[in-house]
Parts: C-alpha cells; structure tokens; sequence
C-alpha cells in the first residue's frame, strides 16, 4: 500500500490504534495460539501509520491529549 490515505480514514486508523494493544503486551499466555497473528496485525497498522506521515508513538497523545503524561525530556 503506497496510497495515501484521506484524512478521516486516517483519523479512524489513529483513533483504532489507541484501542490496540502495545507489542510488548502481546503474548501466548494472554492471547493464545493467535497472539503471532496479533503482533502481525499490529505491526500492520503501524506501517500504515508510518506511510502517512503518522508516528505511532505520538498517536495516543494526539487523541487523548488529556490523559497522556507531559514529556519528560
């Protein structure tokens, strides 16, 4: 996927990616024989994140600015 996508969409992806789980909380005891499949997923959105100009690690603060930590640096 090269596409661009068009800003609600985007919006609806960043929006969904807050209700994901992190990588690093994924594994065979919480998620079973599918959690490969999870992190595959994951792993999916960020990419898309990422062919938009989108860093996925400042997508949680840009959509719940008020309950994500001041920066400490």
């Amino acid at each position: 996927m090269t596409e661009k996508l068009n800003d609600e969409a985007l919006q609806a992806l960043k929006i969904a990616f807050t209700y994901m789980p992190k990588a690093i909380e994924v594994n065979k005891y919480e998620y079973g024989d599918r959690y490969q499949t999870v992190l595959e997923h994951i792993e999916t959105v960020r990419e898309v994140l990422l062919l938009n100009d989108v860093d996925p690690e400042e997508v949680y603060g840009e959509i719940n600015p008020d309950s994500t930590p001041n920066s400490s640096y």
